[in-house]
């Protein structure tokens, strides 16, 4: 089953185009990275997926269902899901405070009881975060405000999740640990999109691989299809 589909998608600013008739699907279960020099649009393709865009033209449709144009809450509420380049935590909330926030914003009915002091607990033990839930945001490191921003995400339930540089800035043991969080989150059904820079992460979490330039496509394939694609050397990967 297609979880999500792309088709001629368009997004100008002015008279810059930050994205270009680009074309490309997830598969449900699948780990897609979408990689790219800065500036590429990666980034643009996440604020459109996720409502806070409105595509110029194109479609994009999740589970067969078009959701281009809806807003961010309408879009979080199908099963779509996300996190940021630059992390965007509620600083002065407790980091369980933090991740009940994307539990009852996710799906709506739900309540802030028991039921969800118990979810928001095992997700908080699932990323690493338990013995800090009582612990304000603001005094979190780098990578604990990520891994509360991947909580967050995955409280309100999705069924794709958008990872938007989830290990830049990150040291390598960290980089090992958030690669094997993320097999971790596909292990729960989740399906997982990742924008990512430190190509070690991309080459061994990915099953697919997308490659944006000035907003267009130029290389879609496995990991091993990628680094030996001379386009992609040229532009991006360096020799």
């Amino acid at each position: 089953m297609r979880m999500l589909e792309i088709e001629k998608l368009t997004k100008r600013f002015g008279g810059l185009v930050a994205v270009s008739n680009l074309d490309f699907h997830v598969e449900e279960g699948e780990i897609v990275g979408l990689i790219g020099p800065n500036g590429a649009g990666k980034t643009t393709v996440f604020n459109l997926v996720s409502g806070a865009l409105v595509p110029d033209a194109g479609v994009i449709a999740f589970k067969g269902r078009r959701i281009s144009g809806l807003k961010p809450h309408q879009i979080c509420r199908l099963g779509v899901s996300r996190t940021f380049q630059s992390v965007k935590i509620f600083p002065n909330l407790t980091v369980f405070e933090n991740v009940v926030t994307g539990y009852l914003f996710g799906a709506s009915g739900r309540g802030a009881g028991s039921d969800a002091a118990r979810e928001v607990g095992e997700i908080l033990e699932f990323v690493g975060l338990a013995p800090m839930a009582s612990v304000p945001a603001r005094d979190l490191t780098l990578v604990n405000q990520k891994r509360l921003e991947v909580a967050r995400a995955l409280a309100s339930k999705p069924e794709l999740l958008l990872l938007d540089e989830m290990m830049a800035g990150l040291n390598p043991t960290e980089v090992g640990e958030a690669m094997g969080l993320v097999h971790r989150i596909r292990e729960r059904g989740v399906t997982v999109v990742m924008i990512e820079h430190v190509m070690k992460a991309i080459m061994s979490v990915c099953q697919r691989i997308v490659v944006l330039h000035h907003g267009e496509k130029i290389a879609e394939g496995r990991p091993e299809e990628i680094a030996q694609n001379r386009q992609v050397i040229e532009v991006y990967l360096g020799e």
